[in-house]
């Protein structure tokens, strides 16, 4: 978001065009452009425009070229996107379905300006149907069940009891005509408004938007989930999820970057007023972890030490994993965003041996598209998604060690990388991931929504049904002398969750019961279902510790993935429900 708080005749003079913010806003949005987005959108208030004439525009496209595509179609319109107020959105949909209706920003018209609302967000709801019946309940009907859209209805009807609450008072001063409209669009207050909606949502989220008579605000949710930075000066007012996004754009030094707080909204009136306001109590700290480890961009200054120190924290185990053979061992990553670990890691190395063997031994190739094959066709195109750099080790003589920032489906793994890595054939495949084992769902906006998909999962349930079967063959109830299935060892790595449970007392969610089985177990099981038919490289799969995890990342304790500790109730009703589907 970026609002513009001078005369745009102040920018032509001093940075030569009157389009620097929708320039500023492009850039913004290319930066923040890291990810497999499948549509973009904008939106732009035109401040002080006379009745007759638009004064607020949207573009929105679709694919991975939607940037250009939007920006292409506003330049056909230049004249009408120079204003005041910009708004733009990159969506990388996760539960929620996909089209251009559900691309961001939503809109909201009206014949007041006041009551014009343009909406956007980096967010997943949980307890969406409870906000539906709460609107239907007082007799509205949506046309889109989506978290957006209803959040929209939500926000929009209680935006309209805010410039009716104003209406009447400019009625009882004796305004009339365009006095009334002057007096509503120059005292609406979202904090009002703000107030009376966010309570009603479950989740974790940053919620941006623009009303047409020049409202600008943003707001965090009260565990701070998912993040949100802003800079102001006497020129502009710049929010973004992402904290290097605006320091590139505006040429700023970290520190000037400031991090909406929990619960906290950023507001700018239309006079062009800044202002933080506490809208609710913040909750317990529970910041995204995996935001930190996967999402966000690296090179944010804290972002990229947080990796470093997750790769160099898996030194111990990997040279355990290698019997210490670091002369015969080539360690390299999988691209892209293990890049950084793998830095770490090697000075972990390095620390503790002295020379370390390191090759780029897998390489992408973004080029490649399977979306005009079906079947097995397109299974063996999307195998070649990666490469391999032929002759960057020493056939059955070297140990190969990669690392990746984590492992959640394993179908990459399964598919494309195990397969072409063992045509370098190593002595030894170790398969390196920065983040812990990935065991429960997110539901606050990460794509990780299917625990049924999870590798970890998947591995869990084919031990629990050996563990059956062998029950069923044992003479009796006793299988202790199976030491393989009764070492727990680990527990303590995933601790007891059910605490977190607003339904503790009807189930059971510890994680000693849905995982009831060591790290170690895990791993030796997710390598059987993870090697390919005809590889019989030996494998080895080394993953983070909890332990590690906040060592590495301290500010951003948030861990449901790993540990199911969920941090709001929609989450933990989510999550049964995912159990009880599954059962």
């Amino acid at each position: 978001m970026i609002r513009l708080l001078k005369p745009l005749e102040h920018y032509k003079r001093k940075y030569g065009t009157e389009k620097y913010g929708l320039n500023k806003l492009y850039l913004m949005m290319e930066k923040q452009h890291n990810r497999g987005q499948e549509g973009a959108g904008l939106a732009c208030v035109k401040l002080g425009m006379p009745p007759g004439n638009e004064y607020m525009f949207r573009e929105k496209a679709e694919g991975k070229d939607a940037i250009t595509k939007v920006f292409e179609s506003v330049s056909q319109h230049i004249d009408a996107f120079e204003g005041e107020m910009y708004m733009g959105h990159l969506r990388y949909s996760t539960t929620g379905k996909s089209g251009l209706k559900y691309v961001h920003p939503f809109l909201r018209r009206n014949n007041w300006r006041a009551k014009n609302l343009c909406l956007c967000g980096n967010f997943n709801m949980t307890n969406i149907d409870e906000v539906f019946r709460y609107l239907t309940d007082q007799g509205q009907a949506p046309r889109v069940y989506s978290d957006t859209y209803i959040m929209l209805e939500l926000m929009g009807h209680r935006l309209d009891r805010e410039a009716e609450r104003n209406y009447e008072e400019a009625r009882s001063m004796g305004l009339t005509g365009t006095g009334i409209t002057e007096y509503i669009d120059s005292h609406v207050d979202m904090a009002n408004v703000l107030a009376t909606t966010m309570p009603h949502f479950d989740g974790g989220y940053c919620v941006c938007g623009l009303t047409g008579s020049g409202e600008f605000f943003a707001m965090r949710d009260p565990n701070g989930i998912r993040p949100a930075f802003y800079y102001a000066d006497d020129e502009i007012v710049a929010v973004a999820s992402e904290r290097p996004v605006i320091q590139t754009t505006f040429n700023l030094h970290t520190d000037d970057i400031q991090e909406i707080k929990p619960g906290e909204a950023l507001m700018v009136n239309a006079a062009g007023q800044f202002r933080l306001k506490q809208i609710m109590e913040p909750r317990e700290y529970l910041p995204c972890s995996f935001e930190r480890i996967y999402f966000s961009r690296g090179n944010d200054r804290d972002i990229y030490q947080e990796r470093k120190r997750l790769g160099q924290q898996l030194a111990e185990p990997v040279l355990k994993a290698i019997d210490n053979d670091v002369e015969n061992t080539v360690f390299s990553y999988i691209p892209n965003t293990a890049e950084i670990a793998y830095y770490g890691l090697l000075e972990g190395i390095r620390e503790r041996c002295g020379m370390v063997r390191a090759e780029k031994v897998v390489s992408k190739d973004i080029k490649l598209r399977t979306f005009i094959t079906e079947g097995d066709s397109r299974k063996d195109l999307a195998a070649h998604v990666y490469d391999i750099t032929y002759g960057s080790l020493r056939p059955f003589k070297d140990n190969l060690v990669v690392i990746d920032d984590s492992i959640v489906r394993g179908t990459t793994l399964r598919e494309s990388i195990i397969k072409i890595l063992d045509r370098l054939h190593p002595k030894k495949l170790v398969i390196v991931s920065s983040a812990p084992q990935i065991r429960y769902p997110d539901f606050y906006g990460i794509d990780m929504s299917r625990i049924e998909d999870f590798i970890a999962y998947q591995a869990c349930m084919e031990l629990k049904k050996e563990r059956a079967k062998i029950s069923e063959n044992s003479e009796n109830s006793d299988y202790s002398e199976y030491s393989e299935y009764s070492d727990y060892s680990d527990y303590s790595e995933y601790s007891d969750c059910s605490e977190y449970s607003d339904n503790s007392d009807n189930s059971d969610n510890s994680d000693q019961s849905l995982y009831p089985f060591s790290v170690e177990e895990l791993n030796r099981k997710m390598v059987e279902l993870l090697r390919p038919e005809g590889v019989t490289t030996p494998i080895e799969l080394v993953f983070q510790s909890i332990e590690g995890l906040h060592k590495a990342i301290p500010n951003h304790p948030g861990d449901w993935y790993f540990t199911g500790r969920y941090p709001t109730p929609g989450g933990q009703k989510l999550f049964q429900q995912s159990i009880h589907n599954n059962s």
